[in-house]
């Protein structure tokens, strides 16, 4: 199966180191970050497991649940939280799935054949209050995803879904936001602050008013 962004994040029902979830239940109406490991007891994985674990609050701040998944089963799973909080100094908070069958693991084609024919690669979704896929992001099993780029990306994620602001680039936040083609100049004017306009579409505003 292929996703796309703007298509519906398929739900299942799974095995994890928090019990039993159905995903859709699990999400309730917040922001979810559904990220695949190749493996458990794995170097690069258990760096990433314990960023994670490490931004929590970060997580929390934007009202977003994170959720690994791995094809290992579920006690190797909880073997490995523990060699993870103690390598990364963490408490690990959130559900590792157990998907040994690889049910969740195609569902998502995680598993890229001419890279592995079992393992999983770095894939790793973010899916919006409405169950629909806004980010989708594959590293080879071989590098680490930056945590801070996907903060990033959920800022900027939600400051388009709230507030038809779109995000320059490098940008930071607190740095200044494009308003979104679809908002009209005479629109933004009565909606952002200081608004600048460079040319009729490109428009800068540090906010709405």
């Amino acid at each position: 199966m292929s996703l796309r962004l703007g298509d519906t994040a398929p739900n299942f029902k799974a095995q994890t180191t928090a019990g039993h979830i159905d995903f859709y239940d699990y999400l309730g109406d917040g922001w979810g970050i559904l990220f695949s490991h190749p493996a458990d007891f794995t170097p690069v994985c258990t760096t990433e497991l314990g960023r994670t674990a490490l931004l929590s609050e970060e997580f929390r701040k934007r009202g977003v649940k994170a959720l690994a998944v791995s094809v290992d089963p579920l006690d190797s799973h909880k073997e490995w939280v523990k060699d993870i909080n103690e390598t990364q100094h963490c408490t690990v908070d959130f559900p590792i799935i157990a998907d040994p069958d690889r049910h969740v693991a195609t569902l998502y084609d995680m598993i890229h054949p001419n890279a592995s024919a079992t393992a999983t690669v770095r894939s790793l979704f973010v899916i919006g209050p409405d169950k629909t896929i806004k980010l989708m992001i594959t590293y080879p099993a071989s590098t680490g995803r930056n945590f801070f780029e996907v903060l990033r990306v959920v800022d900027s994620l939600q400051l388009t879904a709230n507030h038809s602001l779109a995000t320059p680039a490098d940008w930071q936040p607190g740095q200044d936001m494009i308003v979104v083609p679809a908002v009209s100049t005479e629109d933004a004017q009565q909606r952002f602050k200081d608004l600048k306009v460079v040319k009729p579409y490109l428009r800068y505003t540090s906010g709405p008013k």
